[in-house]
């Protein structure tokens, strides 16, 4: 039997699969542990305690998980057009550049009113600006995505150091960073918010930028498969003959979707330039690009399974870091293999509990159910 023929329903694709494919990356990362002499169970215990175990550590988690949802969506739109966006750490890195030169030109004259909008449409234009170049390369002299949007990368980092080093670089600053932008460039801080609100709770980086990326969530799951350009999106990903023969252009829609990924990845820089930095500085991405790639497989594409594939990293990278710190036998390089393994199992390995997964819906529903859903 074929199982890849037969259509699952959405929560066992996006919610169920994903979620047995991380039980089985926790059980091998179990295995290591116990080579080594630690008990996982207590390894566990202790990355839940630090990544919510506190208003701290939840704030920390949900930072880190706002990135994420902004790369994973990201890679997710452009991949429902067969295109494979590696380029969100440079279009971050730009999208940086762009709030940057906005708020260094006008956080001294206008309000935040403005300012802070202005510079959430900045990061959006410099983000899908730099995602332009790689997509007109290949939509009109048939460069692939991949490999462009990889060279792009490296571009990036290179023109911000030279930038951050010659030109941004405040005056008698030994650091590659800009000045201090004034603070109504700055986005409310969670526990600003929640003062707002007469409640009291501990500083973190978490910001306002965190409800924009469930905007960008609900705002993707309509585009994609509510909309008529959602609709063409996906007609050309999966035939482009197809595509071509109801009307629709190949070339326009790899531009297009492009410029919208590139657009997700550049709200990075929102939450990183606007909420916790308040200046330009070097590699602000620090990898949160290519971690959205793996946070887009795992979840499958779709904003709901990305929402919780990117809280899980968050857990992965601030539960991580107190693991670290409680028991050293578990190095720092240890939760990055254990966030291997879960890139693994997720993504090389997402399909291999599928057929059995397929064979046991069927002994619940008939097979012409199945096909008719």
């Amino acid at each position: 039997m074929n199982t890849a023929a037969i259509p699952l329903p959405a929560w066992l694709e996006v919610v169920i699969i994903p979620i047995l494919n991380i039980i089985m990356a926790l059980i091998a990362s179990g295995l290591i542990m116990l080579a080594i002499g630690v008990d996982p169970l207590e390894a566990v215990g202790i990355m839940i305690e630090g990544a919510f175990g506190s208003d701290y550590a939840i704030g920390y988690t949900l930072y880190y998980t706002t990135n994420f949802i902004f790369t994973g969506l990201a890679v997710a739109v452009a991949f429902h057009a067969s295109l494979f966006n590696i380029g969100g750490e440079g279009q971050a890195y730009i999208a940086g550049l762009g709030v940057g030169l906005v708020f260094l030109a006008f956080d001294s004259v206008l309000p935040p009113l403005f300012l802070i909008p202005l510079g959430i449409v900045a990061a959006a234009f410099f983000g899908a600006a730099w995602a332009f170049i790689p997509a007109w390369l290949q939509a009109y002299r048939g460069s692939h995505i991949v490999i462009t949007t990889i060279m792009f990368n490296f571009i990036a980092s290179a023109l911000m150091v030279y930038l951050l080093v010659n030109v941004l670089r405040e005056p008698g600053q030994m650091s590659p960073e800009s000045r201090a932008f004034a603070e109504a460039a700055w986005l409310p801080a969670m526990h600003e918010i929640f003062a707002w609100f007469g409640v009291k709770i501990t500083r973190t980086p978490l910001n306002a930028s965190i409800f924009l990326a469930l905007l960008c969530s609900l705002f993707v799951w309509v585009y994609v498969w509510r909309t008529r350009w959602g609709y063409e999106l996906r007609t050309a990903g999966q035939s482009e003959a197809a595509a071509v023969y109801a009307g629709i252009r190949p070339k326009t829609i790899i531009i297009t979707t492009m410029c919208l990924s590139g657009a997700l990845a550049g709200f990075v820089a929102v939450n990183e330039i606007m909420g916790v930095h308040h200046r330009i500085i070097n590699n602000f991405t620090a990898g949160y690009g290519f971690t959205g790639i793996a946070v887009s497989l795992m979840g499958r594409n779709h904003p709901v399974g990305i929402i919780m594939a990117s809280l899980l990293f968050g857990v992965l990278y601030q539960g991580g870091a107190e693991l670290n710190f409680e028991i050293p036998k578990i190095t720092r390089e240890m939760v990055v293999a254990i966030q291997g393994l879960i890139i693994l199992f997720s993504g090389a390995l997402a399909l291999m509990l599928r057929p059995w997964i397929v064979r046991l819906y069927l002994k619940i529903r008939p097979v012409n159910a199945v096909v008719d859903h």
